[in-house]
This record gives structure tokens, sequence and C-alpha cells, in this order.
């Protein structure tokens, strides 16, 4: 099953047409430990800036 990755961060290494991330993998945390209850409280941990 393929599945469209958004991401809005442009200067991300995995960005493609500057809205797909075209990562292998997406890995995500949170800053509470394991849960999270609101999207801010998480991060894309897969981001690398571009050079």
């Amino acid at each position: 099953m393929t599945q469209a990755i958004l991401c809005e961060v442009v200067n991300c290494v995995h960005n493609e047409g500057g809205q797909r991330c075209r990562a292998k993998e997406i890995f995500v945390v949170s800053h509470r430990g394991k849960k999270a209850s609101t999207q801010e409280e998480t991060d894309c941990k897969t981001f690398e800036p571009q050079l």
C-alpha cells in the first residue's frame, strides 16, 4: 500500500516538490514520554536540513 506522507518543511532533504516526504521511514517522537495529547507535543526526528 502506497501512502503519501505530506511535509511543509521545505528545507528538509527528504522533502520532494515542496510537500511530499520521500524518506524510507518516518520517526516521530512525543515530548511527553510515550503518549501525546496534541500535535504540538510531537516532533519528526527524520528531519535533515538541506545543505
